[in-house]
């Protein structure tokens, strides 16, 4: 008991000590929702999808523009690229933070 006690105080004190930055960067807005809904295509390139990282496989796609890629994830591009990125819950403002994610990986 006397052990639990010093851990609850000491885990009290360390509660009230300011964090350290560690000069760690957050995550890119858009990275939870690649993570989620594009990865799946976009990691192994499936359908003919450009994969994440690979400047090549994006090809002509980069010439288009953000505002021209993030059309083609709303409407959707046959055969492969679905309506939404199948994240039919996203904004665009969602969308677009993925597609930025994806092009700031080709940098």
């Amino acid at each position: 008991m006397r052990n639990l006690t010093r851990i609850l105080v000491l885990g009290a004190a360390l509660a009230w000590l300011p964090s350290c930055d560690r000069g760690e960067t957050a995550d890119h807005p858009g990275k939870r929702t690649y993570e989620r809904y594009c990865f799946s295509c976009h990691a192994a390139g499936v359908a003919d999808a450009p994969k994440f990282g690979d400047r090549a496989s994006w090809g002509t796609r980069l010439e288009k523009g953000e505002d021209a890629l993030l059309q083609s994830v709303i409407d959707g591009m046959p055969p492969g690229m679905p309506v939404m990125g199948l994240c039919y819950a996203c904004s665009e403002e969602q969308l677009r933070d993925s597609v930025d994610y994806m092009l700031e990986a080709l940098e």
